[in-house]
């Protein structure tokens, strides 16, 4: 009986040990395999090259519309452009035709 008893003193002395031994294994767990742990750090890399890529393209298509808003300032319009603008409205244009630039 008195066998038992120490064994049971023992197994009761371990548990707190035990426990925490676990918790410290649960959050190194999560320091690897969690949503911010070591492993998505790498796909967070990807995914921020991925975005910095969608910027420089959408800075590249605001840049050209900036431009097209400049050409169609009210007080100086591009005569190209406002040409093609009205021939587009109107329907005279073609989808054959060339356009040959004069020097």
């Amino acid at each position: 009986m008195a066998h038992i008893a120490k064994l049971r003193l023992l197994l009761w002395s371990a548990i707190g040990p035990a426990i925490a031994l676990l918790l410290l294994l649960f959050f190194a767990g999560y320091v690897v395999l969690g949503s911010n742990g070591v492993l998505a750090w790498g796909d967070y890399s990807r995914q921020l090259q991925a975005a910095k890529m969608e910027l420089k393209h959408v800075q590249a298509a605001r840049a050209e519309l900036h431009n097209r808003v400049d050409l169609l300032n009210p007080r100086r319009v591009d005569p190209d452009l406002s040409d093609e603008l009205i021939r587009r409205q109107l329907g005279v244009i073609h989808h054959d035709e060339v356009v040959v630039p004069l020097n």
